[in-house]
């Protein structure tokens, strides 16, 4: 009995194991990889992001993007969407403008998705997340979004992956 159950487990490890690294379909593989991600494109979720700063991340009506300390603000609910690997589109629900960055550094609304929408999504050492641009540097930097301690919407270029003022926590809704 003991030599059957082993046989039985080495089979079912060895025919999972074949089929994760191999990702067939039909018969063809999935992608040029062994480890595909595109499981993760088009993930959507709906967070409130919250500053270290103790202040939401709002996008209003006009596009504008500030921060708010109220916690019921409807502005504050956000649409996080993977569109890449590691790359997120942010839509404010009930004004319906997506974050962007502008090649400028500028943080505000864009009402269609475009380049200045794509935000690189990374999760930092002390657990809160960076949202920097995916299209734009300044002088080889990234730009990230970042509130100062009074809610306005810092300049991309003055920002920086260590500033607790470009720290998020994505908080369920």
């Amino acid at each position: 009995p003991r030599v059957c159950v082993c046989v039985v487990c080495i089979s079912v490890c060895v025919c999972v194991c074949g089929v994760y690294n191999r990702c067939v379909e039909g018969g063809r593989r999935v992608s040029g990889h062994a480890r595909s991600y595109e499981h993760l494109q088009g993930d959507t979720r709906q967070r409130k992001l919250f500053n270290y700063q103790r202040m939401f991340l709002r996008i209003d009506n006009s596009g504008r993007v500030n921060g708010t300390r109220s916690r019921t603000d409807p502005h504050c609910i956000l649409e996080i969407t993977s569109v890449d690997v590691g790359v997120v589109a942010i839509r404010g629900l009930s004004s319906n403008y997506y974050l962007a960055i502008s090649k400028k550094g500028e943080v505000y609304g864009e009402r269609e998705y475009g380049v200045n929408c794509r935000l690189k999504e990374r999760i930092e050492e002390n657990g809160y997340n960076t949202y920097s641009s995916a299209q734009w540097r300044n002088r080889r930097r990234a730009m990230f979004v970042g509130l100062s301690a009074n809610g306005r919407p810092m300049r991309g270029r003055k920002t920086r992956r260590k500033n607790t003022a470009t720290h998020f926590l994505p908080i369920l809704v």
